[in-house]
């Protein structure tokens, strides 16, 4: 075989190995396999992480409810983004809300880009981070809401709260154009699951016995099992916000594995000091708070501003813990306004200051950031997402109470909802 038939063949070959790997009309197929795979992860965050983890937490008699409510959210949000909740986030509408040009995903089709990606790999993506929100609040009112409300309040809370606010942040809305940073939900998802949260826990009074009763959780193993979940498949939610296969998403899992883990740390060393004894409870629920606290910055900031922040996110959010419950006496069951709406309104601060390039090793990639500009726009959209939230929230609970009753009676809080509310129970006697 001559030299020219020789690399003709060679090129033939060379080709046909390399036609699957071909782009088409744009399409990056790296970054599309990413995507899909931090949407497994992310989804996995919810059921089984957030389940398992929320799940360990309440009393024995209401395991099954904290289960079957995060399994019934994942299903009915995920009929509702089909139906509108994706258009009205994601479509082209105002600077408010979307249209209704995907209803029912009209357009939504095999060969339809966002991006490099599949618009169906988005909008999967994007309802991942849809399911998990609505299911946090349910920490805030666990162990006596009815089922029935707590489907009516997420169904509408998801089409009245997250989509609208989604909207501003990343559907091209006003906080988006104002210039908000927020990379994987600090606004979006935690402050907004942390203020509805408390709203909740406000409307609806404590448990019956709090805080004179202990009401300690009844299965840690199953707590920390749940909180290693959240962990793994947070690399998804931060990692695949950069919606491509690259250093962007590269460092957002960096940043991400260095503020939980410091944060895990500062939160058990604060526990020790104060109480004497370092906690399991103590270390996943720090994890639980570095995570949601880098969210919004994990785009933007490097390792060493990662590590303060992580730091930060332990101080202020073991404190806050304390201060609600202890002092203000506030039965946010499950500490999610402390954790996330805490958590992530710090995050979203903090994006400021540790983008700025001017903090060398501890700042990340905000060339040219004006840090007092930039913490103006980010306390904007603290204060907008969380103020919607708050009053849309307060309105969705008073509707929904007044139409069939947001809480269970004492007599079925005592037996617990497992029984009454699903006539099953956790485990056997």
């Amino acid at each position: 075989m001559d030299k020219l038939k020789m690399s003709k063949w060679l090129s033939a070959v060379l080709g046909s190995l390399m036609a699957p790997l071909a782009f088409g009309d744009n399409l990056n197929q790296a970054n599309t396999a990413w995507i899909m795979t931090s949407t497994a992860l992310v989804l996995f965050m919810t059921i089984p992480g957030l389940s398992l983890f929320y799940a360990g937490l309440v009393r024995v008699k209401n395991v099954l409810s904290v289960l079957i409510q995060c399994f019934a959210i994942t299903c009915l949000v995920s009929i509702l983004w089909l139906v509108i909740g994706y258009s009205l986030a994601f479509s082209e509408g105002n600077a408010f809300i979307g249209g209704l040009s995907n209803f029912m995903m009209a357009g939504v089709l095999e060969d339809t880009l966002s991006g490099d990606i599949p618009e169906s790999v988005f909008a999967m993506f994007q309802l991942t981070f849809a399911i998990i929100t609505p299911a946090l609040i349910v920490g805030g009112f666990a162990e006596r809401m009815k089922f029935s409300s707590m489907l009516l309040f997420s169904g509408f809370w998801l089409l009245l709260v997250y989509a609208p606010i989604t909207h501003w942040v990343w559907g091209g809305g006003w906080l988006g154009e104002l210039g908000l940073l927020d990379f994987a939900g600090g606004t979006v998802v935690h402050v907004t699951a942390g203020v509805a949260a408390l709203t909740a826990a406000l409307m609806m009074g404590s448990r019956k016995g709090f805080p004179q009763t202990p009401m300690p959780p009844h299965n840690m193993t199953m707590t920390v099992t749940g909180a290693g979940m959240l962990w793994v498949g947070w690399f998804g939610f931060n990692g695949g916000s950069a919606l491509a296969a690259n250093g962007d998403a590269g460092m957002a899992i960096l940043v991400t594995h260095v503020s939980a883990a410091s944060a895990a740390f500062a939160w058990m060393c604060l526990e020790w000091s104060k109480f004497g004894k370092p906690s399991a409870l103590g270390a996943v629920t720090g994890m639980v708070a570095g995570l949601g606290t880098i969210t919004p910055a994990s785009g933007f900031v490097g390792p060493g501003g990662a590590l303060l922040i992580g730091i930060s996110a332990g101080v202020i959010c073991f404190n806050a813990t304390i201060f609600l419950k202890q002092k203000l006496g506030v039965d946010d069951s499950l500490d999610v306004f402390p954790v996330h709406g805490v958590g992530g309104a710090l995050g979203t601060l903090l994006v400021s200051i540790f983008a700025s390039r001017a903090l060398g090793v501890f700042s990340g990639q905000g060339d040219g950031l004006g840090i007092y500009d930039q913490f103006f726009v980010q306390l904007i959209g603290v204060i907008a997402t969380g103020g919607y939230t708050a009053v849309l929230t307060f309105v969705l609970l008073k509707s929904i109470d007044l139409a069939i009753g947001l809480r269970v009676s004492d007599e079925e809080e005592v037996q617990g909802l497992d029984i009454n509310q699903h006539n099953e129970r956790g485990y056997d006697n």
